[in-house]
């Protein structure tokens, strides 16, 4: 059976009175009243706080109210609760689970019941029983289950958001992006949530029976539950494998050959999938996109976490709103591997003494940066950069795919200033924090003022194909000719800003006037990077400027990111399809390169629209050559869903480029 019609399982073993026949739980209605629709396709979905309706259909006897007595029965593991089923008119039991029967909905042989839980009732998926009782006799059955969720429409639950704006971004809507690169080419990858997807739902639920907490302790965390930042806490480790039966097993470094590398995935259905087919066993690999990405779901140089939306009745409140999760497994927090929830209020004022790890966050967007030359295992030269870390800290704007500059929420003023005692907490789900491109001359001999400035270009936003450019300006401010030695290395960098070996370097011998200004000109040709970059990816240049004489070093360091070439994605008839109706896409990459590009492949996914993921090969695309993808698509629910394309070739060891594009499924007409 459905949930939208459940035989009723007698366990009474008595066969006088009223007999139940069956439950219909009206899923489709209530599931469109409690803003679940799509949710599953297994079990009813509601809200706390906010009244479901059930028919219950009796056997040919029908139920007599003067004789006999309704009383639903609610169980969540060794809990339960009886819940009298009372007319309208008698008084219910005040902020307790209620049953009720209006005017006009009783017949000969059925009854709609109206089920409402407390507005702090616990996250779960519950039992109900139904007992049919008279004096002599007793009647009890298994009507089904049904799944209790948080209610963000609710005025009195904590995680109210007043906005429907709010709402419709950040819970009806099951596709996000995630921000990186630099502040001069901020780039933007589409991630599916797949709340709609089958079995996610489900996935979610068993995250929280397989919690260390409810392993060791069942009782006190279903009761605990209630809670969002105790539920906040919980799922924030169980998306890393670091102290439990976690999601995902985290990986930034090596090979990645026993799994899939982290900037493979596209969405959380699929890891999701994934974890419980495989026994709770951790998908590989995630980084902190991944982590934080499959949270949403239910620096260094650049960093992916959550805000979660909800009051801090335990804090005050000035720190209601946005609380800070991060699930990616680097300090432990507890005992256990998580972060979180921390106002975003509590960062910005720095009330480092707010639960949870407000402290830790803080240090995330504001630390300091220290920058060392070394030569022969000795510190030749230091500096201190207080604005380089976290100086754009964005999310996905409300209703477009533009990114939200979010730094003032975080950091306030400038250091050293009080910061502000107001703020308007605006923002998403998935955040994350760039490196900025701010370059200063910075001298690394000691104390006194530099007699040596130096700065470091790049020409425009480098794209993947093209020559990267770049211009090194020197300033002599002394009155003395000068010999110096120049030494620039460029280096891919991962996202956690680990650098990889240098894959260009030069160096050349600079005589310099008293008082000149003098520029360099460097270019990086295609062939000397094609085999290490893609597109995304983010690049550190930097120059030190050596007096031989004077042994002065200077030094200017530059991150930028490589923009890709675009992949065309055409839906055919327009980009408002219908559900359930299919449709034809397009999709296609050209060869601008100058190069043939061996072993192509052009992939084609998309949640919500394909099953799996299509793709087309090519043994050799010339330059000029196009590779093409025609798919069928078909919605199976209405709203905003992305078809989502990536491109690869064998003389590459990345994704070359991602494009995604947006289709607005309408539902079907009458």
């Amino acid at each position: 059976m459905d949930c939208m019609q459940q035989a009723a399982d007698d366990i009474s073993g008595v066969h006088h009175g009223c007999r139940l026949k069956f439950v219909n739980f009206e899923a489709h209605e209530n599931h469109i009243s409690h803003e679940t629709q799509g949710l599953s396709d297994k079990h009813l979905v509601v809200r706390r706080g906010k009244p479901f309706k059930l028919t219950l259909l009796f056997h040919s006897r029908s139920w007599n109210p003067r004789t006999e007595n309704l009383v639903l029965e609610v169980c969540l593991g060794g809990l339960s609760e009886r819940i009298p089923v009372l007319f309208s008119k008698e008084r219910c039991k005040p902020k307790g689970w209620s049953a009720t029967l209006y005017p006009g909905n009783t017949h000969p042989q059925s009854v709609i019941v109206h089920i409402c839980s407390p507005v702090l009732c616990s996250v779960a998926l519950y039992d109900l029983l139904l007992h049919i009782e008279a004096i002599r006799h007793r009647r009890s059955y298994v009507v089904g289950t049904f799944v209790l969720l948080y209610n963000p429409w609710l005025k009195d639950d904590p995680v109210h958001m007043p906005l429907d704006v709010h709402l419709e971004e950040y819970l009806r809507s099951d596709y996000g992006l995630i921000y990186m690169g630099t502040h001069l080419n901020v780039s933007k990858r589409p991630w599916s949530f797949g709340q709609y997807e089958p079995g996610v739902l489900e996935a979610c639920l068993k995250l929280l029976q397989v919690s260390p907490q409810h392993l060791s302790d069942k009782h006190t965390d279903y009761m605990l539950r209630a809670d969002p930042v105790y539920l906040s806490r919980v799922l924030c480790a169980m998306v890393n494998c670091n102290d439990d039966l976690g999601i995902l097993e985290g990986k930034w470094n090596g090979s990645y050959q026993a799994g899939i590398k982290p900037t493979d995935w596209s969405g959380s259905a699929d890891i999701l999938h994934r974890w419980v087919s495989s026994n709770c066993s951790p998908v590989r690999y995630g980084q902190c996109w991944v982590f934080a990405a499959v949270l949403c779901t239910g620096e260094r140089n650049f960093h992916v976490w959550v805000e979660c939306w909800m009051r801090r009745p335990d804090l005050g409140a000035g720190f209601d709103g946005w609380q800070v999760v991060d699930p990616t497994p680097q300090e432990r927090s507890a005992g256990l591997f998580r972060c979180g929830p921390s106002p975003v209020a509590a960062v910005q004022l720095r009330c480092f003494g707010a639960p949870h790890d407000t402290s830790f966050i803080y240090a995330s967007v504001d630390a300091d940066v220290i920058r060392l030359i070394v030569r022969d295992g000795r510190v030749v030269g230091r500096t201190v950069d207080t604005e380089w870390v976290g100086q754009l800290i964005c999310t996905k704007s409300l209703g477009s795919d533009r990114p939200e500059n979010l730094t003032q929420t975080y950091k306030g003023k400038k250091r050293g200033q009080p910061a502000g005692s107001g703020r308007s907490p605006v923002g998403g789900r998935c955040l994350e924090r760039n490196v900025p491109l701010i370059v200063k001359p910075r001298s690394l001999h000691g104390e006194t003022s530099p007699s040596l400035e130096v700065s470091l270009e790049i020409d425009g936003v480098p794209s993947l194909g093209e020559s990267i450019r770049m211009s090194v300006t020197i300033t002599n401010q002394s009155s003395s000719r000068r010999i110096l030695m120049e030494h620039v290395d460029a280096q891919l960098k991962e996202y956690n800003s680990s650098p990889q070996e240098s894959f260009w370097k030069t160096h050349k011998e600079v005589h310099m006037q008293p008082c000149e200004v003098l520029t360099l000109h460097h270019i990086i040709p295609h062939c000397d990077y094609e085999s290490v970059l893609a597109g995304e990816d983010i690049v550190n240049v930097a120059v030190v400027i050596k007096d031989m004489r004077t042994k002065e070093r200077v030094l200017a360091a530059q991150e930028f990111s490589i923009s890709s070439p675009w992949i065309t994605i055409e839906i055919e008839g327009g980009d408002s399809i219908q559900i359930k109706k299919q449709h034809t896409a397009q999709v296609s990459f050209s060869n601008l390169f100058i190069s043939s590009l061996p072993g192509a492949v052009l992939t084609v996914e998309g949640s919500g629209l394909l099953q799996g993921k299509q793709e087309a090969r090519l043994v050799l695309l010339q330059p000029g050559e196009k590779i093409e993808k025609t798919v069928s698509i078909m919605a199976s629910s209405p709203g905003t869903k992305l078809l989502m394309a990536t491109f690869s070739h064998s003389n590459s060891p990345h994704v070359v480029c991602r494009s995604f594009h947006r289709v607005s499924v309408t539902p079907a007409s009458c």
